[in-house]
């Protein structure tokens, strides 16, 4: 019998432990350890965020799901991983400690023949002083319990519109090294569309406040869309979209320091300016868990992790500047090279560079989107690497290897703009692939054109919305969940 340990249970990790336990059956071991007892179904804590959906609607209960799919759960956090094993004893492990009550702060080790580093990211609001809900003074929906003070926060800003005051709301990025700026897109504009349900936009000023350089950037270089033969760049199409809904941008910024009523940033050219608010959701930069690696001697693997602590896998990490950067960098099979029982998939891999080019002012701060691996490439990873280890116990053969680079692997992004049964509306993007391939796709932004298109309106907004219970009902692990991609 074989074990196959994965660490984190978000969207990739989730993925891999069903997908695990679906292959392999019951004739071998399947361990999900993550802190905390519940999925979240993130892409609609923005709906939490506005009060438009409760809580319980965007999160499962990770304990019956297991218990149905016999998936072994232990709700705790991996720490230490040993891929050598300890001394003599060869057999790799990892160190966890539970996080549940009644056993919180105790630690134990769980060995394992396989292991996939799903662990997603640390929210990193210590990067700015004064961001965050918990010791700063900004609100996020990068959590559902963040979306519920975010939606709590909003309801008390129109309520003091509604009263006849004006405020300023500021949504975006926390630093200049944010990814998820689509989260942020999505978040601005439903914010918009509850000021118009409640009549009182024209008390509200709207910032949206970013690391990109050029709207409709999201991280991914932007795109080019094409429809009946025209050419329409993401960067104009998102311009329309915040005129015609009046929100002005901050481009090109990275705050500085937050107070209960400021905003400090500095552009890219290096000036230093200022905003006054009254409201501010302000995504944090993500770096990886505190996990580590020792070898047999207990000597620290570092080697495994870039600077930011997320875990390296098949990918080229040669140094480079942007004009020599090539989608054959990316990541084909998630591997970790040195130990080929070990991956890391979503979040948790080490990207070998942004896909959006960089800035650094001349203050020496580098303001640039970090890359996007959240939403379905997680999910195909998650899938892809459970193949990959269900194949190799199935047959002995350590060579079989599926591959999803995210320069093969197309994304769709459906970015609600709105929630509304009739008056919704959401911006519905598809792109392939995720990393642009310049030398494949020359004349498109490295895109293929059929396939990269960009439209927005309300049956935006209902795909959105099947989406959240598809993948809900896939979450869940009901009848024919594998079926869906």
């Amino acid at each position: 019998m074989a074990t196959v340990v994965v660490l984190g249970a978000g969207i990739a990790g989730h993925t891999s432990a069903l997908h695990l336990k679906r292959l392999l059956g019951n004739d071998h071991r399947i361990v999900s350890v993550e802190p905390k007892a519940h999925w979240n179904w993130i892409p609609s804590n923005i709906w939490v965020g506005t009060g438009r959906m409760a809580e319980k609607d965007v999160n499962l209960d990770l304990r019956k799901i297991y218990k149905r799919r016999k998936i072994e759960f232990y709700q705790g956090l991996g720490t230490v991983i040993h891929p050598e094993g300890e001394g003599t004893d060869a057999r790799p492990f990892v160190e966890i400690e539970y996080t549940e009550p009644g056993r919180k702060g105790e630690t134990d080790r769980i060995y394992y023949d396989y292991l996939v580093n799903a662990t997603g990211p640390k929210l990193n609001f210590a990067a700015t002083p004064g961001l965050g809900p918990d010791e700063g003074h900004t609100v996020s929906v990068c959590t559902s319990a963040h979306a519920v003070e975010a939606s709590a926060a909003l309801a008390e800003s129109i309520e003091k519109m509604k009263a006849g005051e004006n405020q300023t709301l500021v949504v975006g990025m926390g630093a200049g090294n944010c990814t998820c700026e689509g989260a942020a897109f999505e978040y601005a504009f439903n914010v918009d569309h509850e000021l118009k349900r409640h009549g009182i936009r024209d008390k509200a000023e709207l910032i949206y406040f970013t690391n990109e350089a050029k709207l409709g950037d999201f991280g991914v270089d932007g795109m080019t869309f094409s429809e009946r033969g025209f050419k329409q760049s993401s960067r104009m199409w998102t311009e329309s979209l915040f005129t015609e809904r009046g929100v002005h941008s901050v481009l090109g910024a990275a705050a500085k320091n937050i107070t209960e009523d400021t905003i400090e940033y500095e552009t890219i050219e290096g000036e230093f300016h200022e905003i006054k608010y009254d409201f501010a959701m302000l995504l944090p930069p993500f770096t990886g868990v505190p996990l580590k690696a020792l070898d047999k001697d207990g000597e620290e693997l570092s080697e495994l992790f870039n600077p930011a602590n997320f875990m390296k896998v098949d990918a080229d990490y040669t140094p480079k500047g942007y004009d020599d950067w090539r989608a054959q960098d990316w990541p084909e099979t998630y591997q970790v090279p040195q130990y080929p029982n070990m991956f890391a998939v979503g979040i948790a891999f080490a990207p070998p560079h942004a896909i959006s080019k960089p800035y650094t002012s001349p203050n020496g701060t580098v303001i640039a989107p970090a890359p996007p691996r959240t939403g379905m490439p997680s999910d195909v990873m998650g899938t892809t690497v459970a193949k990959t280890i269900a194949d190799r116990i199935k047959t002995g053969d350590e060579s079989i290897a599926y591959e999803s680079s995210m320069a093969r692997l197309g994304a769709a992004c459906v970015a609600s703009a709105g929630n509304g049964m009739l008056d919704g509306s959401a911006a519905s993007m598809t792109m392939y692939p995720v990393v642009p391939n310049y030398e494949k796709y020359p004349d498109d932004h490295g895109r293929k054109k059929s396939l990269t298109i960009g439209k927005i309106g309300l049956g935006g907004h209902w795909m959105k919305v099947i989406l959240h219970y598809l993948f809900i009902y896939k979450a869940k692990a009901l009848p024919g969940w594998h079926f869906i991609p």
